[in-house]
């Protein structure tokens, strides 16, 4: 069965840089497509980015990332990346990654929060 572990959270001053990762245990996980959401005000969870099931060659960000956040995947290491720049105070929250499949072809990906499998999360905290 397939169990996500979010890593690389912490805190971070304004401005600064992290990497998060997302690994999987149990099975492979280039079948699944993979998606980072956090907490927010008046919602379950928001997107921030997802990426295709195998070579990842299609990815989609929120809105609020704004080029500064890129998510990339390592099937040979069954982990997913979301590289996080320029961090913002109301980046802070906690992390979560969700693997949405496992797809027996290619499948784009959607930042939903329905279904998937997530794992437990990491915190970020952007503070001075």
């Amino acid at each position: 069965q397939l169990q996500l572990v979010e890593s690389g959270g912490g805190l971070v001053q304004p401005g600064g840089s992290l990497r998060l990762s997302c690994a999987a245990s149990g099975a492979t996980l280039d079948v699944y497509a993979i998606g980072w959401f956090r907490p927010a005000p008046g919602k379950d969870r928001e997107g921030i980015s997802c990426i295709s099931s195998r070579d990842g060659s299609t990815t989609n960000y929120g809105d609020f990332v704004k080029g500064r956040f890129t998510i990339s995947r390592d099937n040979a290491k069954n982990t997913v990346y979301l590289q996080m720049n320029d961090l913002k105070p109301e980046n802070s929250g906690v992390y979560y990654c969700k693997a949405d499949g496992p797809h027996r072809f290619f499948s784009r990906c959607v930042l939903s929060t329905l279904g998937g499998s997530w794992g437990q999360g990491t915190q970020v905290t952007v503070s001075s």
